[in-house]
C-alpha cells in the first residue's frame, strides 16, 4: 500500500509527459521531423492546434483545483448555516454537492464550450486545468464534436439549474425535489454517453484517447468522472422515494375527504328525513 500512494505521489509531482523523441539507444535510426508527436496526448497523430506544455506540474493544478473547491464548500456552508442553522446534514449535503456542480457546470465547463477551438494554447488556469486532464481523454484537445456537445448542453442547462436546485433545498421549495431529479438525470445521462463513446471508440475502433499510464485513465477519466454517476444516481432514488411519499399522503388524504363528503352526505340526508 505505502508503495501504491509512493507512485501515486511521483506522478502528482512530476511535469506533464513529454512528447516522444527517438530512442537514443538507435543512434543509426532516422526519424522524420515531421512523424514526431508534437504532443503528449493519445493517439500521438492527433492534431492539437497551437499547442503549449503546461507551466504548473500535476500536483500545483490538482492542489489549486482542490483549493477552489474546499473555498466553494466553506463559503456555501457558511450562508446556509447562517440563513438555515437547523436544516439537516443530509439536504446539508446535497446542497454543497449542487453548488459545486454549478460552478464547475458553468465556469469551468462553460470555458471550455467557450473557448473549444484554441485550448492547445490556453496557459490561464481553467486553460491548464483542461490540457491535464486531456492527458485521459485527447477529445478535450480536438474539438470533438460530442465532447463540445456534451459540455455545452451542461453549461448552459445543468450549471444554472444547479444553482436553482441549491437554492430550493435551502428554501425548502415545493419544486426541490423536481428539480433534484432532473438535474441528476441529465448528469447521469451525460456522463453515461460520455463513457459509452470513449468505451466504443476504445475497443471496437481500436482508438484510444488516454495516455497508457494507469493513473490517467483510473484517476482522472474512471474516479473523476464516477461522481456524476453514483451521486446522481442516489439522489434521483432519493428524489422520486420523496415524490412517492408526498403523493402517497395527497392520495390517502384526498380519499379521506372523499369519505368525510360521502359520511357528511349520508348525517344530511338522514336529518332531513328525521324532520
Amino acid at each position: 500500500m505505502a508503495s501504491l500512494f509512493k507512485k501515486v505521489a511521483d506522478v502528482l509531482a512530476a511535469p506533464p509527459p513529454a512528447a516522444a523523441t527517438p530512442s537514443s539507444a538507435l543512434p543509426e535510426t532516422v526519424v522524420p521531423k515531421n512523424a514526431l508527436p508534437l504532443h503528449p496526448y493519445y493517439p500521438v497523430e492527433a492534431t492539437i492546434v497551437g499547442y503549449a506544455a503546461n507551466k504548473w506540474n500535476t500536483l500545483e493544478l490538482c492542489s489549486l483545483f482542490a483549493s477552489g473547491c474546499a473555498v466553494i464548500f466553506a463559503i456555501t456552508y457558511l450562508i446556509v448555516k447562517r440563513v438555515r442553522p437547523g436544516l439537516s446534514m443530509g439536504d446539508l449535503t446535497t446542497i454543497l454537492w449542487f453548488v459545486l456542480c454549478g460552478f464547475i457546470h458553468f465556469f469551468f465547463e462553460g470555458y471550455f464550450a467557450v473557448n473549444f477551438r484554441s485550448m492547445g494554447g490556453m496557459q490561464d488556469l481553467f486553460g491548464q486545468l483542461w490540457k491535464e486532464y486531456a492527458l485521459s481523454d485527447s477529445r478535450y484537445l480536438t474539438q470533438d464534436a460530442f465532447v463540445l456537445c456534451m459540455e455545452t448542453i451542461t453549461a448552459v442547462c445543468w450549471g444554472p439549474m444547479s444553482f436553482i436546485t441549491a437554492g430550493f433545498i435551502a428554501t425548502d421549495h415545493p419544486l426541490r425535489y423536481a428539480f433534484q431529479i432532473i438535474v441528476s438525470l441529465g448528469q447521469l445521462y451525460g456522463d453515461v454517453l460520455y463513457y459509452a463513446t470513449s468505451m466504443f471508440d476504445h475497443y471496437l475502433l481500436d482508438r484510444a484517447y488516454s495516455r497508457p499510464e494507469a493513473f490517467y485513465f483510473w484517476c482522472y477519466f474512471v474516479l473523476m468522472n464516477a461522481f456524476w454517476i453514483v451521486i446522481p444516481l442516489f439522489l434521483i432514488c432519493t428524489g422520486v422515494a420523496a415524490t412517492w411519499r408526498a403523493f402517497d399522503a395527497l392520495n390517502k388524504a384526498e380519499r379521506l375527504l372523499r369519505k368525510g363528503g360521502v359520511a357528511n352526505g349520508h348525517a344530511n340526508g338522514g336529518a332531513k328525513k328525521k324532520q
